[in-house]
């Protein structure tokens, strides 16, 4: 399954972005989760969520339960209540997915420091 950019911005779609390398099916798991994931951005920075460092934990159980623990950029985050179900489901879509929750988390708070290398060089911070 090859997850779409989930993006809500004044209750549009965001514009186009690189699409989510699909994966097969027979691919881990957690590799077909985060590449679900990586497909949500964060409708004020152009970074999807999981390289952003916004995703804290990542659990998978033996029977396909994903918990997922998350924070935002900042606690008066316009999105807060909109951002963690759209991770949620979409993780949801994920073939062999049973099951997901996520939960939003403000300690420790987010900073920069959380983000990938690649998410840094999108936005010019190297």
């Amino acid at each position: 399954m090859t997850a779409k950019p989930f993006w809500v911005s004044g209750g549009k779609p965001a514009p186009a972005r690189d699409p989510v390398p699909a994966l097969p099916p027979d691919a881990p798991l957690e590799e077909r989760v985060i590449a679900a994931i990586r497909g949500v951005y964060d409708p004020e920075i152009p970074v999807n969520v999981y390289d952003l460092g916004l995703i804290y934990s990542l659990d998978i159980d033996a029977n396909g339960v994903v918990s997922v623990t998350m924070t935002l950029t900042a606690p008066g985050c316009p999105v807060a209540g909109v951002l963690p179900g759209q991770v949620e489901t979409v993780i949801k879509a994920v073939q062999d997915v049973s099951d997901a929750s996520v939960q939003l988390v403000w300690d420790p708070p987010w900073c920069k420091d959380r983000m990938s290398d690649a998410a840094k060089l999108s936005l010019g911070l190297f």
